[in-house]
C-alpha cells in the first residue's frame, strides 16, 4: 500500500504530467517526466488514458521507454493492449533494447503471428538473442536466463579485464561477478568486481579466480535454481549446457519474481481459488472458482451420505449429532496446517527419503500429541457440561483419531503428489478439509457405535 504522502505526491506528479501532454508540450514534459524515478514514471503511465499513452510514444526514445517497461511488466497482468497502442516498430525497438529475458517475458503473452512480426522488425543480433530464449521450455533456466553478461578469460590481466568490463557493463544486466572462460567458451572461472577493484593491475586472471563455481544447467527447473540462489546469497549464478558452456546468467532479481509466483502457485492451491484473479466482474469471478466448489460440493456429499448410514446410531443417541461438526472442524483444521508444513518442506527441496519419512513421521507425532492434549480438553469440558463422562469420552477418543489421521493425510497426500509428478499445492486446503471430514466422521460414529449401550 503507498503512503499517503507518497500518493499525494504521485497525484501531483499525474497532474503535471498530463498537462504537459495536453499542452503538447514535449520540452517540458520530458523535463518533468524523466525527473521521476523509474518506478513513479511506470505509475504515472499506467495511470494514464490511452490516448495520452500514445501521446507519450512520440516524446520519449525507445530507450527511455524500454527502462520504464523492464517496470511495469512486473505490474500489470498483461502487457499486450499496451504493445499495441504503440507503432509497430516503436514497439519492435522497444522490445528489442530491454534485456532479453525480460522482452521474452512480455512477448510470451503475445499471440505468434504478434510475437513473429516484431521479431523481424528488430534489428538482426536482437532478434537473434530473444530467438534463443523463446525456444526455451517455460520455468526451466533457459528461459528465465538473460545474454546480457561479462565474460573474459583466464590469460589476462587484471588491468585489460577492467577495460572489458567498462566497455560491456553498459549493456550488461550485473557486473557483480565476472565469468571467466576459455577459447571454447567453456566455463572455466568466476570472479568479483571487489577482486578486480583490490587486486594489483598487473595481476592475471587466472591466479585470483575462483575455480570452485556453482552454476545451472539451462533446462534445471527455476525452483531449483531459486534455491540455489538463496543457498548461497548469490546475486546471479551462470547457466551453462551439457559441456559446461556459458549460454547466459540468471539475476537475483528474475528469482524474486520466480519465488513469488511459486509462492502464489502454492497459496492458490492451498485456497482452492486463483488469487490473482484480476476481475471485478462477479460473474468472471464465480466462473473461475465454481469447478472447485462443485468439485468439493460432491467430495462433501460423500460425508452427508457416510452421516445418513449411521442414522439408526443418532436416532438412539441424538446427542451425538452435536458434535459432529466440533470434530470434523478441528480435524480439517489439523490436516490444513500439516499440508501447509508438508507443501513447505517440499518446496525447500528436502526430496531425500529420509527427509520425507521424517516429515511424516514428524506430523504424525505431531497429530498424536495435539490429538492428546486436544482429546483430554474436550473429554473433560464435555464431561462437566453435559455431566456424562462416557460421552466426552468418546468424543476425545475420536478427537485424537480424528487429528492423528488428518495430520497424516496433510503430509502424505502431497509427498505423494509429488512423487507422481503433480503440484503438491494442488492437495489444497480444502480437498484435505473435505477429506479430513470423511475420516472424522468415519471414526467418529464407530467408536461411538462401540459404546452406544452405555449412552442410552
Amino acid at each position: 500500500m503507498l503512503e499517503p504522502q507518497y500518493e499525494f505526491e504521485l497525484d501531483e506528479a499525474f497532474a503535471k504530467i498530463r498537462e504537459s501532454l495536453q499542452g503538447e508540450d514535449m520540452e517540458k514534459f520530458r523535463s518533468d517526466f524523466l525527473d521521476y524515478h523509474l518506478y513513479d514514471q511506470a505509475q504515472i503511465y499506467l495511470a494514464l488514458a490511452p490516448e495520452e499513452r500514445i501521446a507519450m510514444y512520440n516524446y520519449l526514445s525507445v530507450n527511455e521507454m524500454a527502462d520504464m517497461f523492464e517496470i511495469i511488466e512486473e505490474d500489470v497482468e498483461s502487457i499486450e493492449a499496451y504493445l499495441l497502442e504503440m507503432n509497430n516498430q516503436y514497439a519492435a525497438d522497444m522490445l528489442a533494447n530491454m534485456y532479453a529475458d525480460n522482452a521474452v517475458d512480455m512477448l510470451k503473452q503475445l499471440k505468434d503471428e504478434r510475437i513473429w512480426l516484431y521479431l523481424r522488425l528488430m534489428p538482426i543480433e536482437a532478434a537473434k538473442e530473444i530467438r534463443a530464449l523463446l525456444n526455451y521450455e517455460d520455468e526451466t533456466a533457459g528461459a528465465i536466463m538473460t545474454p546480457e553478461f561479462v565474460s573474459i578469460v583466464a590469460n589476462q590481466t587484471v588491468r585489460s579485464a577492467m577495460a572489458i568490463l567498462k566497455s560491456k557493463a553498459p549493456d550488461a544486466e550485473t557486473i557483480y561477478y565476472i565469468y571467466v572462460v576459455n577459447v571454447d567458451n567453456v566455463l572455466v572461472g568466476v570472479i568479483s568486481l571487489r577482486d578486480l577493484i583490490v587486486n594489483d593491475e598487473d595481476m592475471m586472471i587466472g591466479d585470483i579466480m575462483s575455480e570452485r563455481i556453482v552454476s545451472v544447467n539451462v533446462n534445471e527447473g527455476q525452483e531449483d535454481v531459486a534455491h540455489k540462489i538463496r543457498d548461497y546469497d548469490f546475486l546471479a549464478v551462470p547457466v551453462v549446457d551439457e559441456n559446461n558452456v556459458l549460454l547466459g546468467i540468471i539475476t537475483v532479481d528474475d528469482i524474486i519474481d520466480v519465488i513469488d509466483e511459486e509462492a502464489v502457485s502454492d497459496f492458490s492451491g492451498l485456497a482452492g481459488v486463483d488469487v490473482e484473479e484480476q476481475s471485478e466482474n462477479p460473474f468472471v469471478a464465480a466462473s473461475k472458482r465454481l469447478p472447485w466448489l462443485i468439485t468439493l460440493l460432491f467430495l462433501g456429499m460423500g460425508t452427508s451420505t457416510l452421516i445418513s448410514q449411521y442414522e439408526g446410531l443418532i436416532s438412539d443417541a441424538s446427542i451425538l449429532s452435536v458434535f459432529v461438526t466440533l470434530i470434523t472442524g478441528t480435524s480439517g483444521n489439523a490436516g490444513t496446517q500439516s499440508l501447509a508444513v508438508a507443501v513447505r518442506k517440499i518446496g525447500m527441496q528436502d526430496d531425500e527419503e529420509k527427509n520425507l519419512f521424517r516429515t511424516i513421521l514428524s506430523e504424525l507425532a505431531t497429530g498424536v500429541i495435539s490429538g492428546l492434549v486436544t482429546g483430554v480438553t474436550i473429554a473433560l469440558v464435555i464431561g462437566v457440561w453435559k455431566q456424562n463422562f462416557i460421552l466426552g469420552g468418546i468424543i476425545g477418543i475420536s478427537m485424537l483419531v480424528a487429528i492423528t489421521v488428518a495430520n497424516l493425510a496433510g503430509s502424505l497426500i502431497p509427498v505423494l503428489m509429488d512423487r507422481l509428478g503433480f503440484d503438491p499445492a494442488v492437495a489444497s486446503g480444502p480437498f484435505i478439509s473435505t477429506f479430513s471430514d470423511l475420516t472424522s466422521v468415519l471414526i467418529y460414529f464407530n467408536i461411538a457405535k462401540h459404546f452406544i449401550n452405555t449412552l442410552m
